[in-house]
């Protein structure tokens, strides 16, 4: 099946995280994405770590699960761009490329001639997209940021965590670098809204994309119940801020998710406890009610739950379409029959060890497919083959590998 992004050509400049994530996005969807990297080094992920990926011997190789995550489906290539044929490297693969995609600390690009207005100079329709943590521009704009940081000046660790007074309480980050991904998830709707723009137009576009803004966009209902009300978003814990009940608890043999999205589930849940009486009880006769008197409901579902283990409640809920489910571990998510029947995880051929374990992006598309045969690169494994392409003759690669440009 055809891939939807086959004939679009992306010159991926960054680093770490967020600009990779979305690299590899387009790289699935099946455009043709060249990853830059410094020569001996690679990007800073390759050495993040371990765990790293075992050679055919057992022995570990340098490619490390971190960068393995974010880099599928690219070709590689070495370039020191603080040279200047190295920079001319990088202006003849933008003069072919659709997109630039780059994460350096703002201005360190212009001061090597590969900022945006540089590579518009030969090609005039270039996507260019710039990541940073606050923009390029305003009184942060030069400094440094981390997807930690962010979540923690942007107001996301402010409602994370369990509330102060409970033991273990306190703030806390969200267990996967969510901002990284978000806005590596951002700048992929931007840069193919650009793509779309310049169909009609047959304009190029710049995209200023900061982590810090990407994290108070998704603020989302905290940020409108500050707004519309005055008061402070606290952290709550699991517990749902707007609706109830939403939470976790215990059972006889563990902890499950119980999720009641609207008065009709929870009539349902009512009668799957054996205590229909709780729906005319006024404290929760509808979710507003139940938001207000959670510290009296919450008690009666606590009690509930531990006469019984989690199999027998999930399967009791979904009998009547009430959410609930296990809070499984990583191999548990991975196990699941449901992920397993979507192929969310698939083997890879990769040149160390003949195959490698890769997490798909999850588009499930009618008339297209996602590209699965592509495992991410090996540090300048495909330089020579792109510099051939781009008109280099092999002496001349040699000359470049010898000045340490590639």
């Amino acid at each position: 099946m055809r891939k939807l992004l086959s004939h679009i050509k992306v010159l991926d400049l960054s680093r770490v995280l967020a600009g990779p994530w979305s690299g590899q996005i387009l790289a699935d969807l099946g455009a043709q994405v060249i990853k830059v990297e410094r020569p001996g080094l690679g990007d800073d992920t390759r050495s993040w770590g371990p765990p790293f990926l075992r050679n055919l011997d057992g022995s570990p190789s340098k490619e490390s699960g971190y960068f393995l995550g974010a880099n599928r489906g690219k070709r590689s290539i070495t370039v020191d761009i603080s040279q200047e044929e190295g920079q001319e490297i990088i202006r003849e693969l933008a003069k072919e490329s659709d997109i630039v995609l780059e994460n350096y600390k703002v201005g360190t690009l212009s001061k090597y001639h590969l900022d945006y207005e540089s590579l518009k100079a030969v090609n005039p329709k270039i996507i260019y997209c710039s990541i940073t943590g606050f923009g390029q521009s305003g009184p942060k704009a030069n400094h440094v940021a981390y997807d930690f940081l962010i979540q923690a000046m942007g107001g996301m660790m402010s409602v994370t965590g369990e509330r102060d007074e409970l033991p273990g309480g306190g703030p806390q980050k969200v267990g996967i670098p969510i901002i990284d991904l978000i806005t590596g998830s951002y700048a992929t709707i931007g840069m193919l809204a650009a793509l779309a723009n310049r169909e009609v137009t047959g304009e190029g576009e710049y995209i200023d994309l900061a982590m810090l803004d990407v994290q108070v966009s998704l603020l989302s209902n905290q940020a409108m119940n500050f707004l519309m009300s005055g008061k402070t978003p606290k952290r709550n814990g699991n517990a749902h801020p707007n609706i109830q009940p939403q939470d976790v608890f215990r059972c006889a043999d563990g902890q499950m998710v119980l999720v009641v999205g609207n008065d009709r589930q929870f009539e349902k849940l009512c009668e799957v406890i054996g205590q229909p009486e709780l729906t005319s009880d006024e404290r929760f006769k509808d979710n507003a009610s139940r938001v207000r008197n959670q510290h009296a409901l919450r008690p009666i579902l606590d009690q509930a739950f531990l006469e019984h283990d989690r199999a027998h409640w999930t399967h009791a809920f979904e009998l009547v379409d009430v959410p609930c489910g296990p809070i499984n571990t990583v191999p548990e998510a991975l196990e699941d029959p449901q992920v397993v029947h979507r192929q969310m995880v698939r083997q890879l051929p990769h040149p160390v060890t003949g195959h490698v374990s890769q997490v798909m992006t999850p588009f499930q598309f009618k008339n297209a497919s996602i590209r699965d045969d592509q495992a991410p690169p090996l540090l300048g494994e495909h330089s020579d083959e792109i510099l051939k392409e781009l008109g280099f003759s092999p002496e001349k690669i040699e000359i470049l590998r010898s000045k340490n440009i590639i």
